[in-house]
């Protein structure tokens, strides 16, 4: 069987963003609290099999070779997270991200074979010359959701999350919500809306509501957490059924932002993490009442944390703000009632990031927390990591009318012919 490979600008941003994390995780390895549990040619080799599995599901044109490269990039997480986790719950957390993505994937297996079965190829070009019908989109459409929901994750598929963050080692916190979450997205973008558009339709209320219900919960989790990883975890599934909710609208705007918030919110949310591991590194404990007064000792990486919450919460000017407005503004035209409740998860997200930052980094100096603390500011390296990051969140926000004009390049014929097929079904 031979399988198709192609780019376009959707897999490139996603490709620069794999190899941009991958070479930062490498960069920070020196000091990383992976040590002691692998050597480092173990490690590098686990980050070169994610890299490899990343960049092909994101340029592979086949349904049954993006499910190999989907689950493929399964693998070498469960292997950080088991054995280089930093806690008693490790092991059940690499196995909740194993179980999680695995049920959800089988169903989708499952209809690949039926693809195959019935038109004789599961080449992607090919299927999108072919009509399904409308029950066969609804079926389609709602077993490869069940796959990438669970990767994504959408309520009720989120439990194992926050579990897995907080036992991973810094890297694996990194890959996971910078890169690994994005394999759902792109997957409902690059696959579901353009074959099975009609399916989408037809339960897009049921999945709006899940997505309500992700963020009702998860903001509300986020602001009772009292371990940092946890609240950024939780920010996360806010972020990406967000990204969700612009998918299901179905329109040229909200599809462009939810392409361009992927790629923020992979900047953003990476760099949150290794933020959380350069202080995890010094005061080894992430629970956020030991902390207080870091500002006093560690003013460059307070500064930089500053500028990564800000991001996180998408104030005005960041790349995030730009990706989140055209989120809102497909979402609105589409339904009100839906747009504003979706909107309040801005304003919830911006109590507990500042909140989570102004404990952090204000207040009284806490010394209590462990023994011998390092109170020195950020070394060369971690410095060299974050500024790249900042570098390139800046990039992607100045550069933001041309990377939407690319963007908009590529959405605007799947939405037409999206919005044509939807069109066709509804009137038989």
């Amino acid at each position: 069987m031979n399988v198709l490979f192609g780019i376009d600008f959707i897999s490139m941003s996603l490709i620069v963003l794999t190899n941009l994390f991958i070479y930062l995780c490498v960069l920070s390895l020196r000091n990383a609290d992976i040590y002691g549990k692998y050597t480092l040619y173990e490690i590098l080799i686990l980050l070169l099999f994610i890299q490899w599995g990343l960049l092909c599901a994101f340029s592979v044109l086949d349904l049954l070779g993006f499910f190999i490269f989907f689950e493929a990039t399964l693998v070498p997480i469960f292997l950080i997270i088991l054995r280089g986790g930093s806690r008693e719950r490790k092991a059940r957390a690499s196995f909740l991200i194993a179980l999680y993505t695995l049920l959800g994937s089988i169903f989708m297996l499952f209809n690949i074979i039926y693809i195959l079965n019935k038109f004789g190829s599961t080449n992607y070009i090919y299927l999108l010359s072919l009509k399904f019908s409308a029950t066969d989109q609804k079926i389609l459409w709602l077993t490869f959701f069940l796959a990438f929901a669970a990767k994504i994750p959408v309520f009720p598929f989120h439990i194992w999350l926050p579990e897995a963050h907080v036992e991973a080692p810094t890297i694996g916190s990194v890959i996971l919500a910078a890169l690994l979450l994005k394999l759902g997205i792109y997957g409902l973008i690059r696959f579901g809306l353009p074959l099975f558009p009609y399916g989408q339709e037809y339960f897009k209320h049921i999945i709006a509501t899940l997505t309500i219900c992700s963020f009702t919960y998860t903001n509300f989790a986020a602001i009772r957490q009292v371990d940092i990883k946890k609240i950024i975890a939780y920010s996360s599934v806010v972020h990406m059924n967000l990204i969700v909710l612009g998918i299901l609208c179905i329109s040229v705007e909200s599809l462009d932002g939810a392409i361009y918030q992927m790629i923020a919110h992979g900047i953003v949310s990476g760099a949150l993490f290794f933020c959380i591991g350069i202080i995890y590194e010094r005061y080894a404990t992430r629970f956020i009442w030991y902390y207080g007064g870091v500002a006093f000792v560690l003013p460059l990486y307070s500064i930089f944390f500053l500028i990564f919450t800000l991001a996180n919460i998408s104030f005005p000017t960041s790349s995030n703000f730009i990706g989140e407005m055209l989120l809102f503004l497909g979402i609105f035209r589409d339904n009100f009632l839906l747009g504003t409740i979706a909107s309040l998860s801005m304003f919830w997200g911006a109590i507990y990031s500042v909140w989570t930052y102004n404990r952090v980094c204000f207040g009284n100096i806490k010394t209590f927390a462990t023994k011998g603390l390092k109170f020195s500011d950020i070394d060369k390296q971690d410095f060299s990591i974050l500024f790249f990051l900042v570098f390139f969140l800046m990039l992607t926000g100045v550069y933001s009318s041309s990377i939407l004009d690319y963007i908009s390049a590529n959405t605007t014929l799947i939405i037409s012919r999206a919005q044509f097929i939807i069109e066709e079904i509804s009137q038989i």
